[in-house]
């Protein structure tokens, strides 16, 4: 059979649906697979031997995905079997086996170098690696690709000594054997049964970063990060990372790593961030390597999370996964929330958590509120690699978080514990997670299980009244659940709110913060000794991912933006002000900013605060996030507009020579990347972008000055950025010098594209076409493509521009990108998903533009279903 060549648009499919309630047990495991791998670029062999057994399963024949491959031979316990003897249609491989175990071999042959879909194995400048999740593995060689089926797996990987000098597999490795004719082998064994999704190859040109670490038990693990040659000082950090993960999970969960060896590969071309294939992860090359002259605060933090992340996966998701991929959040979402509290044990809690739930408010809230609208374990999907969301990921972790809350962190840890101890080799399921919190935590989450199943955020409405006679308060809770898509059932949710009060007077808190769990629709909870009038802050820490509308008098939010002692809330109450002004003004309602521009003073002169905190308390909404608070009809120009005149009333009120200040203090001393050193520069960063609202020659000196004196690229970004946004020789001269120093570094160069896409001034969408013809783009790599078309989607007046322009532009760059690498394509038909939001004639523009993506012939059925769940 012909190779279907990568780069061509695939056949038109029917939409397929798979149903969580149509799960069966496997027909047939497979305990043990030996693969052999004959590597090359253009052509690659790939020899299986399969021991297969029935198992639960309906019985029937052995059916092997097969997809992109070309069959070279199929043999049956050592009888090579003719035409005749098998079918080979619809990307599957179909046995009669007639007894209950066999021997299955194959051979086929690949092509990476011509795979742009980057699953299954492809090449990456000059490297050959593979990406198996979801469905990957079926692209290297016939499987049943399901996660619930678990093997042993042996791998021989043969190939040129020169090209190809160093090879990688998952588990432990044998000795590099010389075969003579310039080539060489290694076998690779792995003896932790594991999915096929979690299969790994690589092979290349690569130098590695080597350390060890010795386990709680005493064993001593070699790591290694491996990257083109003369990176390796760039890895300095996500080495630290991986110990300091290492550590914390036999600290905090009592996980040890298994394997002898644990190595990372960086490649350039990577569909996702990272993958953590067992004992081998693959990590896009942006998230792995940083030093100060080309990685931000921002990175730095990134690659921490995500190397913690994946190592963290070889736990939950390796040696417990998934029975099928409608439980991907047991895995994704409990690995989110534990590389979310590393982080937060590794810096400033407080701003970690800030950070996190501003990524969930932008993203995954969006999501809960539009047409894409999902549960954590939805009941269907057409296509799995438009599974992998917000939801899943971001909101799956507030869920676990609400659980640890709930069982406070003793009996969590009993729960976690409980859970290893029952699963550990297992596919499990969401249910067997919550069982296990349930029985070693000792709590009753048969309510909460609704979490699991019904989609769209929840909105808690909170009002508190004050008897003074009598000193009690009473506050009165109600849930309103989102009459949304695939809903899956409206009933009242499990939802623990942190809450407190604080007097008006004093200032201080009164009593202790208490743990509401609201279970009923509506609720009334009573306080007693209230000597004066109380003021409200629930949802303290973010306890639980809902909307809270609260009926406050005027002046609470800003006396607790003073005085409110949970730093999030504190937070919240700042966000609070800025949110009801901008919507306000948005619909064309007059509003006096005084009490922000009050709020916004005494934050940047409370020295008690953290810097990073101080930064992001005063930082202006996302526009998203406003015209989700508008709900319908909005005008995303007039968004824009209020969000530029509030900035300009902050910094008439803030004043320039407090914000010089800010922008010229901390500068000149060594650099670290302590949370005290990281926060001055966020600060400083913020400071410069709100001066850049009503930009003049001493703004514009300013940053250039940080500019050119910059010793980091978090300061030289925050000087670009604010740059971009002018209309300035400075930006044209920042921009300029900026590509030529880092014009070798595709990692850095993709901020130069981001940070242009983005800027508001001129023309954003030409400004993004004509970046398109520049020498360094490529709408095949999907880092470059995101820099630049995502920066693009991203900015508000030039996707939204007056005549649907920049809507149309977007839908051509998917339809064109479709045709290279469904996935990435897919991921960016969101924004033209959200049309339910906007003016009629906006949404009528956008709703065009996803019905034309729908009448283009050899639509993906990756992009066809985000388009017609968007138009649904």
């Amino acid at each position: 059979m012909d190779i279907l060549p990568a780069d061509a648009s695939p056949p038109p499919q029917a939409s397929h649906i798979t149903h969580r309630k149509d799960y069966q047990p496997p027909a047939w495991l497979v305990p043990d697979a030996a693969l052999t791998f004959d590597l090359g670029a253009k052509r690659t062999k790939v020899s299986a031997r399969l021991n297969v057994v029935r198992g639960a399963g309906p019985r029937g024949p052995l059916i092997l995905n097969a997809e992109a491959l070309e069959l070279l031979s199929v043999s049956v316990g050592g009888r090579k079997l003719s035409a005749d003897d098998y079918s080979y249609a619809d990307d599957r491989l179909t046995l009669v086996i007639e007894g209950d175990e066999a021997v299955v071999e194959t051979e086929v042959r690949i092509a990476p170098d011509r795979n742009t879909q980057l699953m299954g194995l492809y090449a990456s400048g000059g490297i050959l690696c593979t990406q198996c999740e979801a469905e990957g593995f079926r692209r290297i060689t016939p499987f049943p690709d399901r996660p619930d089926i678990l093997s042993r797996y042996t791998v021989t990987l043969r190939a040129d000594r020169t090209d190809y000098p160093v090879l990688l597999s998952n588990g432990d490795p044998g000795e590099l054997r010389d075969l003579g004719d310039g080539r060489h082998e290694i076998m690779w064994t792995d003896p932790h049964p594991k999915p096929c999704y979690l299969f790994a190859a690589v092979a290349g040109k690569l130098a590695a970063l080597k350390d060890s670490f010795t386990t709680m038990s005493g064993r001593i693990v070699a790591l290694g990060i491996w990257v083109r040659p003369g990176d390796e000082p760039r890895c300095q950090h996500a080495m630290r990372a991986l110990k300091d993960s290492m550590a914390w999970d036999e600290r905090t969960y009592g996980r040890e790593y298994d394997l002898d060896v644990f190595n990372i590969v960086a490649v350039d071309d990577f569909n996702f961030g990272a993958m953590e294939n067992k004992g081998l992860n693959i990590f896009n090359s942006k998230y792995v390597l940083a030093d100060r002259e080309t990685a931000t605060d921002t990175d730095f933090d990134n690659i921490a999370a995500i190397v913690a992340h994946e190592y963290f996966h070889n736990w939950t998701g390796n040696r417990i996964t998934c029975r099928d991929w409608f439980q991907l959040s047991l895995k994704e979402g409990l690995t989110v929330f534990r590389d979310q509290s590393f982080s937060a044990d590794h810096g400033s809690a407080a701003v970690k958590r800030i950070q996190d739930v501003r990524t969930l408010r932008i993203a995954q809230f969006a999501e809960d509120a539009g047409p894409l609208a999902h549960s954590i374990r939805p009941d269907s999907y057409q296509e799995i690699s438009n599974f992998y969301t917000s939801t899943i990921y971001n909101k799956g972790a507030e869920v676990i978080r609400m659980m640890a809350t709930l069982a406070g962190a003793e009996r969590y840890r009993a729960g976690t514990d409980l859970y290893f101890e029952r699963h550990d080799g297992e596919a499990a399921t969401c249910e067997d997670w919550i069982s296990a919190i349930e029985d070693g935590a000792a709590l009753d989450l048969s309510q909460f299980r609704r979490w699991y199943t019904q989609a769209g955020t929840p909105t808690v409405n909170a009002t508190l009244t004050h008897d003074a006679d009598a000193r009690t308060a009473t506050l009165t809770l109600s849930q309103d659940l989102p009459n949304v898509p695939n809903a899956g059932g409206r009933k009242p949710m499990h939802i623990p709110l942190k809450t407190a009060l604080f007097g008006r007077e004093s200032g201080a808190r009164l009593g202790k913060e208490r743990l509401i769990e609201l279970k009923d629709a509506a609720v009334q909870i009573d306080f007693g000794g209230i000597e004066e009038t109380p003021i409200l802050s629930i949802n303290r820490a973010f306890s639980a991912p809902v909307s809270v509308k609260a009926t406050r008098a005027p002046g609470e939010l800003a006396f607790l933006s003073a005085h409110d002692d949970d730093p999030f809330a504190r937070y919240e109450a700042m966000q609070e002000l800025m949110s009801d002004w901008l919507v306000k003004r948005a619909r064309g309602e007059g509003e006096d900013a005084a009490a922000i521009i009050d709020a916004v003073t005494r934050t940047l002169d409370d020295q008690s605060l953290d810097d990073a905190f101080r930064a992001e308390a005063i930082l202006t909404p996302a526009d998203t996030l406003i015209v989700d608070r508008i709900g319908t009809d909005v005008s995303p120009r007039a968004v824009v507009q209020a969000r530029r005149t509030l900035r300009k009333t902050m910094l008439s009120g803030a004043g320039h020579e407090r914000l010089m200040r800010i922008i010229e203090s901390g500068r000149g001393g060594s650099f670290d990347l302590s949370p005290e050193a990281k926060g001055k520069r966020r600060l400083r960063a913020v400071a410069l972008g709100l001066l850049f609202a009503d930009p003049g020659e001493e703004a514009i000196a300013a940053a250039a000055a940080l500019y050119d004196k910059a010793d980091n690229m978090t300061d030289r970004m925050a000087a670009m950025t604010a740059l971009a946004g002018s209309d300035t020789a400075e930006r044209v001269r920042v921009l300029a010098d900026f590509h030529a120093r880092f014009r070798s570094d595709a990692n850095v160069i993709d901020k130069w594209f981001t940070v242009q896409a983005m800027a508001e001034t001129g023309d954003p969408l030409a400004t993004t076409q004509h970046l398109m013809a520049h020498e360094d783009y490529s709408a095949s790599n999907p880092n470059r493509f995101r820099a630049l078309i995502g920066g693009f989607a991203a900015n508000m007046p030039g996707f939204h521009a007056e005549g649907g322009a920049g809507y149309r532009f977007l839908a051509d760059q998917i339809l064109t990108v479709d045709r290279i690498n469904p996935q990435t394509a897919a991921r960016f038909v969101a924004p033209l998903g959200r049309w339910r939001r906007f003016r009629q004639d906006d949404a009528a523009a956008m709703r065009a533009e996803l019905q034309r993506m729908l009448d283009a012939p050899g639509l993906s059925k990756d992009v066809r279903e985000m388009a017609e769940k968007s138009l649904a």
